[in-house]
């Protein structure tokens, strides 16, 4: 049986030359031993299919050198493609080997350096691979390899010429132009790392403390003054304007047996009361913004339409 030549673990100039001493196929041979090998298995066939195109795997693991990774891995995860292709090779389709196998190898050598490149998970989707192994290419064509962030005129040019938005060549650009850094090495002179310098872009802890405190103001508001409705009026307002799916006027109406436009003025009535009511009572808290608020608005206004006051709905007829 023909020897499967896999790893160069002999080094990389002694693995080289081994490889040119298996003779390549002609087109009539490679067919007979992909049929010998697809037929019976025969083992000796599939050592010479894949000894005859180690020099392709080896061609394309050169010319994937510009990525910083060792050139003798580049060629282990090349010949996984090259078994993967000889093992769903079907002569009969009129091909050669070396066309089929050619996308394969491409394919495993890809997504090796995707995986290695970079400690960020990059290249998710077609138009990321893409960009991530042609953005140098299409730098150089236009002679713009040594530039730091491109010219606007670069990225758009480039973006049209790779089918991706500009956003998408800036991104790419800027994680092609250096290496990870790790956020806790240490900066200057001091042991302050990196990760000390970043700026929260949330919410400070005094703000949202002040969102809650003031969510929950609204809510004992609304509370105490939902109390001072009698039964009718508190189901009529809650069912119409504090659920996410309000009942309509004609069901309230078949419910309390009096007309719609009774039931609209319950409702009208008893949203008055409660502004009226909420109004009184935060006069009583100290003025000025309260501390989650982003905007001055009617302190009643804001509990009653609070997305998390009970669902409250925004309000109609009524509103101040």
């Amino acid at each position: 049986m023909t020897e499967l030549t896999f790893a160069p673990a002999e080094g990389l100039t002694r693995y080289l030359q081994k490889i040119h001493k298996f003779p390549l196929l002609s087109e009539a041979e490679e067919r007979d031993l992909a049929r010998h090998w697809r037929d019976a298995g025969d083992r000796d066939a599939l050592g010479k299919l894949v000894n005859s195109h180690l020099r392709l795997v080896a061609r394309m693991a050169m010319d994937n050198r510009g990525y910083g990774l060792p050139v003798t891995e580049l060629i282990s995860e090349g010949h996984v493609g090259l078994m993967q292709a000889v093992m769903k090779f079907d002569p009969e389709r009129g091909f050669r080997l070396s066309t089929y196998a050619r996308w394969w190898i491409r394919a495993a050598i890809q997504d090796y350096v995707l995986r290695s490149w970079s400690l960020v998970k990059m290249g998710t989707n077609a138009a990321q691979k893409k960009l991530f192994f042609n953005l140098r290419k299409a730098k150089s064509q236009l002679k713009a390899l040594d530039e730091g962030d491109l010219s606007p005129e670069a990225t758009a040019a480039i973006a049209e010429q790779l089918g991706v938005a500009e956003t998408e060549v800036i991104d790419m650009n800027r994680r092609l132009s250096g290496p990870d850094h790790s956020l806790n090495a240490t900066v200057g002179e001091g042991n302050s790392e990196w990760q000390d310098l970043l700026v929260h872009e949330g919410e400070n802890q005094e703000a949202r403390l002040g969102a809650r405190e003031e969510l929950r103001l609204r809510r004992d508001l609304l509370g105490t003054a939902m109390e001072r409705l009698d039964p009718r009026e508190r189901r009529i307002l809650t069912q119409r304007r504090l659920r996410d799916n309000p009942i309509t006027l004609e069901g309230l109406s078949q419910e309390y047996h009096v007309s719609r436009e009774r039931i609209r003025q319950i409702e009208v009535r008893a949203f008055e009361k409660v502004q009226k009511a909420m109004q009184r009572d935060a006069s009583r808290r100290p003025k000025g913004r309260s501390a989650g608020s982003n905007r001055p608005e009617p302190f009643f206004v804001a509990a009653l339409n609070h997305p998390a006051s009970a669902t409250a709905q925004p309000c109609r007829a009524g509103c101040v």
